[in-house]
């Protein structure tokens, strides 16, 4: 289960976007402290903020991410809380940032869920969308046997695959987050697509 930002960012966006963050009622402080700080002075331009709660065996456990979009930077923040260990005698929570120039971004993939696809509209709704953003970080690589099409062969053709850049992945649905959240994360996803084509070389 989960909960999203749905604000649409306004004339002021960085207090949208302060706004969201205190609704998703997720260690708000430490996350709005932790992006103020990746984000120095810069403007921002788009945000859409992610809050997905999760079972790990019987213990039910929080994550926050909150995607950032300025001129010149994707900054993404990832918010995660942890049961006492042999360091922490109480639970804790660790809060990371990581600033990515737009002009490392490789790709921005969108996966649209639509029920009755003979029914859509240009203005329906998804039912779901998978935000998946690249920037060589981290590499998927999905290999299978090859073949040369003769089902009697039996040869060894090694294998082929595919390599992807799969460094973020959220999903909202509207479902579980609301139709403004699938609607805020293709806003997003559309701003940060128009950035990365700008910042191309």
């Amino acid at each position: 289960m989960s909960s999203s930002g749905v604000s649409s960012p306004g004339p002021d966006v960085r207090e949208s976007l302060r706004q969201d963050i205190e609704r998703s009622g997720y260690y708000p402080a430490l996350v709005d402290d932790s992006l103020s700080t990746a984000l120095g002075d810069e403007e921002l331009v788009d945000f859409v903020v992610h809050h997905e709660a999760t079972f790990d065996r019987d213990e039910l456990r929080r994550h926050a991410t909150v995607l950032a979009l300025t001129g010149n930077r994707l900054i993404m923040q990832h918010t995660d809380e942890h049961p006492p260990d042999d360091t922490y005698p109480s639970h804790y929570a660790t809060s990371v940032t990581e600033a990515v120039m737009l002009t490392a971004v490789e790709s921005v993939v969108v996966t649209r869920v639509v029920p009755s696809p003979e029914k859509y509209t240009p203005d329906g709704a998804a039912s779901e969308v998978v935000l998946t953003i690249g920037w060589g970080a981290v590499r998927r690589i999905e290999l299978e046997p090859a073949t040369c099409g003769d089902p009697q062969c039996d040869a060894d053709h090694g294998y082929s695959g595919t390599a992807a850049a799969d460094d973020l992945s959220l999903r909202f649905s509207a479902a579980a987050d609301g139709e403004q959240a699938v609607h805020r994360a293709l806003s997003f996803a559309s701003s940060l697509s128009r950035a990365t084509g700008s910042a191309a070389p």
